[in-house]
C-alpha cells in the first residue's frame, strides 16, 4: 500500500512539474502573438469601433492600440472623435511609457485632442479608450504631423 501511494505521489508530482515547464515555455510566445497593435502607415484618418473584444484596461473598460513610427522633432496632433463614448487618447512610447494623454477636447466636448512634440525617433502606440467602465462604440481617429509655418 505504501509503495502504491508513493508511486501515485511521484507520478502526480512529475506530471505537474512537466506541465509547469512546458506551460512556462509556451506562454511568452502566446502572449506575444496576442498583442498586435494595428499599424498606421500613410493613412491619417481611420474609422473603427471600440468593443469588449479589445484590450482590457484593468479598470473595467477596453482599449484599442495603433502603432506608428515617429521621428525626433515631429509634432503630432491626435484627434479622437466619438458620439458613442467619452474618448481618451494616450500616446505611448514603445516601452509603454506614457508620453502624453488627453481626456476632453478644448471645445468642451467629450472628444479628445492631443498635441505632442516627439523627442526620440521610434515606434509609438496611440491608445484609444473610453472614460469609465462601459464605453464602447464607433470612433474616428485622426493623426496629423504638423509643420511649422514659414
Amino acid at each position: 500500500m505504501t509503495k502504491f501511494l508513493a508511486h501515485r505521489w511521484l507520478t502526480s508530482f512529475l506530471l505537474g512539474f512537466i506541465s509547469f515547464i512546458v506551460g512556462s515555455q509556451t506562454l511568452p510566445t502566446q502572449a506575444e502573438s496576442l498583442y498586435s497593435p494595428i499599424p498606421l502607415t500613410s493613412v491619417n484618418e481611420i474609422s473603427d469601433t471600440l468593443s469588449d473584444k479589445d484590450i482590457p484596461t484593468g479598470e473595467g473598460g477596453f482599449a484599442r492600440d495603433y502603432a506608428l513610427e515617429l521621428n525626433e522633432g515631429d509634432q503630432v496632433a491626435i484627434d479622437l472623435i466619438s458620439d458613442d463614448f467619452d474618448a481618451i487618447v494616450v500616446l505611448l512610447s514603445d516601452d509603454g511609457t506614457t508620453v502624453a494623454e488627453n481626456d476632453d477636447g478644448p471645445d468642451g466636448s467629450t472628444n479628445s485632442l492631443l498635441f505632442s512634440r516627439i523627442t526620440e525617433s521610434g515606434k509609438y502606440i496611440i491608445r484609444v479608450r473610453a472614460f469609465g467602465e462601459t464605453g464602447s462604440g464607433k470612433f474616428v481617429l485622426k493623426v496629423s504631423r504638423l509643420r511649422p509655418t514659414k
